[in-house]
């Protein structure tokens, strides 16, 4: 099996990964299903990288029909530790403008269609998720993007709706009445999978719109969406190989990477073996024996 360090999920607008070297395709089974495609996999600034694209070359699935669970367990299978999400992303606040870059620490999750763990079928966990973010490798990406000229925001709280719709006004509103600082409909189930997955999640939210609470500006439509994207999308792709490159080659110690050590609550020899066998890369090194 093949590995990499730093998995690169990449969002609407974000359907490859530029400058990548040895790149060749993976086609990867999971216990939960297919990926949403093949993973490319290569070297970026001599690191080893998995990229994959969230709804697929051409957008073909909506944000609903994306198998989540699939594609980061795909991520666990090549050893993945460093996950980085890319999101299209409304803002919900003034001084968060339209193409640039946020990287939010908060989740409230409103999605009810997704399935948003692996711990099911004999074997209970409840890992901590009260900062569901990598606050190290949030703050690395943050210093790293003001140094290269981004305009970079660290912190705020993404809101995570089913859609594929856009808000309704009164939605809106009342998102921003709450305090949420964004919204999107992707990336709070990444980062609680990436959490039972012990990965360092980092999240980069690029601001396409208002939504539809701005009362000077347009309502969000796709054409709109897609200008904002295009520019700012361009500004991540010179920040990605600035974070590969300063990431540590070892992961040091880390509150992500023991996630899972007193989450497991199940007793082991209760675990089902076709279950332990579905989630051995995930619970092995805690329990690699129910004997």
């Amino acid at each position: 099996m093949e590995y990499a360090e730093i998995g690169i999920i990449g969002g609407s607008g974000f359907y490859d990964l530029e400058g990548m070297e040895d790149v060749h395709a993976v086609k990867l089974k999971t216990p939960f299903g297919a990926p949403t495609e093949k993973l490319m996999l290569g070297k970026l600034q001599g690191r080893s990288v998995a990229f994959l694209s969230r709804h697929g070359h051409g957008h073909f699935l909506n944000p609903s029909e994306v198998n989540y669970r699939a594609n980061l367990y795909a991520m666990k299978m090549l050893k993945v530790e460093y996950l980085f999400s890319i999101t299209a992303v409304g803002s919900l606040k003034e001084e968060l403008q339209p193409g640039e870059l946020v990287i939010p620490d908060q989740y409230v999750d409103l999605t009810y269609k997704r399935a948003k763990t692996f711990f099911e079928n004999g074997v209970v966990a409840h890992v901590t998720f009260a900062d569901p973010t990598c606050r190290s490798l949030g703050q690395l990406a943050h210093r790293l993007a003001g140094e290269s000229g981004l305009t970079a925001h660290l912190g705020g709280t993404y809101c995570n709706m089913e859609g594929p719709q856009f808000s309704s006004r009164a939605e809106s509103l009342a998102y921003r009445q709450m305090g949420y600082s964004l919204i999107g409909m992707t990336q709070a189930v990444e980062a609680k999978l990436a959490r039972e997955l012990e990965m360092c999640f980092l999240p980069l939210a690029l601001v396409t719109d208002y939504d539809c609470w701005h009362q000077s500006a347009e309502s969000v439509s796709v054409e709109m969406v897609i200008a904002s994207l295009n520019q700012a999308v361009a500004g991540v792709r010179k920040l990605l190989p600035l974070i590969i490159a300063a990431i540590p080659e070892k992961r040091e110690s880390c509150p992500c990477s023991g996630a899972l050590a007193a989450a497991i609550i199940t007793a082991p020899s209760l675990i089902p073996e076709k279950t332990y066998k579905k989630l051995e890369i995930i619970i092995g090194k805690y329990i690699p024996s129910r004997i």
